[in-house]
């Protein structure tokens, strides 16, 4: 059967109000960007043509309306985002350290992400997708738990491919043991695993990423793990392979939010136009460079669902680097 989306995401969908300069009176100003893992992932998949659906709740405020709009307007399918009539948008308050790395302060006690039930949740939008993918933000409680395990298994039930990104928050867990425990239902669950290396470290306790990696590829049997490294690149295992990438570092870096969802949107475009069954070193080594130069592009820009990158620019700043090697 034709299955209407290449990817439908569960989540969270909120502002990231993110530092950009001084006021007159030597005030931080704050920019209120739209954000979240899950729309960050499917805004890069309609850069490179795929159509995607979200499945989510905000507040009926301004945030709310203001990342409805902004959905739409890169063409991700809203017909399942929830409104809710009496809890706020989320929002998170981002610090940039001078490296790029980030600190995060979340307004969501609660925040509409988190009030999605299973009742809201519309069965036939997830069996109609070829790939399902979610994160542990929408574990963090109760109710939308029982949300997303349900559509979860909507989702394996219809033959999906299931997409995870541990996407860890620690100020958001009542206890990182919960934490843990959500992060090990993504593992159970699913058939591609993108994890950063201090969620890797975070749950093993191995600082080796190479066995860390193995250490969860025995135990829950993923067939694709991919382990972004930050400034030190990314790292694939499939099979019995194990394939490195290159980082595409930036002199103009501002931040890095969003790189670890572009990094992950490439990623599953990549398996839906070559499949998950027969992937040579080759190919892993195409398909962590692609995400590595998409992910690089976005630090250099404030912000992610609005201004993911352009698939002729990663292409672009693949070549470059390129050629200055060569050189």
């Amino acid at each position: 059967m034709q299955k209407q989306y290449d990817v439908t995401a569960l989540g969270e969908l909120l502002i990231d109000f993110t530092e950009n300069g001084k006021s007159a009176q030597g005030n931080a100003l704050l920019e209120a960007n739209p954000g979240g893992a899950p729309c960050n992932v499917l805004a890069m998949l309609e850069k490179l043509g795929k159509n995607t659906a979200f499945v989510g709740k905000v507040g009926n405020d301004q945030f709310g309306r203001l990342l409805k709009e902004t959905i739409e307007s890169v063409g991700i399918d809203s017909g399942n985002l929830v409104i809710d009539e009496e809890v706020n948008t989320t929002l998170a308050f981002v610090h940039t350290y001078p490296d790029g790395d980030r600190d995060f302060s979340f307004y969501r006690n609660p925040g509409a992400d988190m009030m999605l039930k299973k009742t809201e949740i519309e069965p036939s939008v997830i069996k109609n997708t070829k790939i399902f993918h979610f994160g542990t933000l929408s574990f963090t409680h109760e109710g939308v738990k029982e949300a997303s395990e349900f559509a979860v298994k909507c989702a394996k039930d219809s033959g999906a491919r299931i997409s995870f990104d541990p996407n860890l928050r620690d100020p958001l867990w009542k206890s990182l043991e919960d934490a843990k425990k959500a992060m090990a239902f993504g593992f159970e669950n699913c058939d591609i695993l993108k994890i950063s290396d201090n969620e890797l470290q975070f749950f093993t306790g191995e600082k080796d990423f190479d066995k860390a990696a193995a250490m969860i590829q025995e135990e829950y049997k993923i067939p694709l793990i991919c382990v972004t490294l930050g400034s030190e690149g990314s790292r694939a295992y499939y099979k019995d392979k194990r394939v490195c990438a290159e980082p595409f570092l930036q002199e103009k870096t501002i931040e890095t939010t969003g790189a670890g969802d572009t990094f992950t949107g490439c990623m599953l475009n990549f398996i839906l136009e070559k499949g998950l069954d027969d992937l040579t070193d080759e190919d892993l080594k195409d398909m962590l460079t692609f995400a590595n130069a998409g992910a690089a592009l976005i630090t250099t820009r404030r912000g992610a669902l609005k201004v993911m990158p352009e698939k002729e620019e990663i292409i672009q700043e693949i070549l470059t680097s390129k050629t200055a090697a060569w050189k």
